[in-house]
């Protein structure tokens, strides 16, 4: 499947948050295709955000990718995957409320509701803190299906929120059905925090499924000694598969 791609500079409380978007490429006849916001990971929309964007276009979905911290730099700000892009990364995650990141899902949902290719029915996907935004976005009553891989911040709080805001307490506001896909040697979510999600999950009575693998963090991202093609391409035919399922 053959895909374009533009960008739409989006109006949100906190200010213009550029929006990457990707979808199969028109026909002939106009087709509807269902949509999945993808949050990226703290250095916002690198090389292989941009392919995983591409990857998920090219299986029939429109694909947003929002800038998450559009408010804390320049638009098409991305950052490195070094020591520098790594610490920027991680003061504006916690400079940043959920709250602010709550009204940017919904600005890209008013956005994806005007385009005539879209079919109404929505995802969340996210990497590393992205996934902690997706597993937030699923609180979202419109979203259907959510993929979430190796998500931080759930169980630490370190994305702050107002007091009684936090994701863990908001889970059982989730409505759709939920795909949690994880590293075990990740040091980033070691295992009390991965079962601390879990008995949340199971306590809230989420519709969920959960997936524990022998990666580190980052397995998904095609650069880096972190890399695990193998697992990628699982990650891959999961989230489609969800989303598949969920949204067609």
């Amino acid at each position: 499947m053959l895909i374009q791609s533009h960008y739409a500079d989006l109006q949100t409380p906190t200010g213009v948050m550029r929006t990457y978007i990707y979808r199969p490429k028109e026909t002939a006849e106009l087709k509807k295709y269902p949509a999945i916001i993808l949050y990226s990971e703290i250095f916002q929309q690198t090389s292989p955000i941009q392919r995983s964007a591409q990857i998920m276009a090219g299986h029939g979905f429109i694909v947003a990718v929002p800038e998450v911290f559009h408010e804390l730099n320049p638009i098409g700000t991305v950052l490195g995957y070094d020591d520098a892009g790594r610490d920027k990364g991680n003061a504006d995650k916690v400079a940043k409320y959920l709250e602010a990141h709550d009204t940017d899902t919904q600005a890209i949902v008013d956005y994806l509701q005007q385009l005539p290719y879209f079919s109404g029915k929505l995802g969340a996907m996210g990497f590393c803190l992205g996934g902690g935004l997706a597993y937030r976005a699923a609180m979202h009553p419109l979203v259907l299906a959510t993929s979430c891989f190796y998500a931080t911040d759930i169980h630490s709080g370190l994305t702050p929120s107002k007091p009684g805001n936090d994701s863990l307490t908001r889970t059982e506001d989730i409505r759709g059905e939920l795909q949690m896909i994880w590293g075990k040697q990740d040091p980033h979510i070691p295992p009390e925090g991965r079962a601390r999600i879990y008995q949340n999950l199971v306590e809230k009575k989420i519709n969920f499924t959960w997936h524990e693998f022998n990666g580190v963090h980052a397995f998904m991202r095609d650069e880096g000694e972190r890399y695990d093609a193998e697992l990628q391409l699982l990650g891959y035919q999961m989230a489609i598969g969800l989303f598949r399922r969920c949204l067609y």
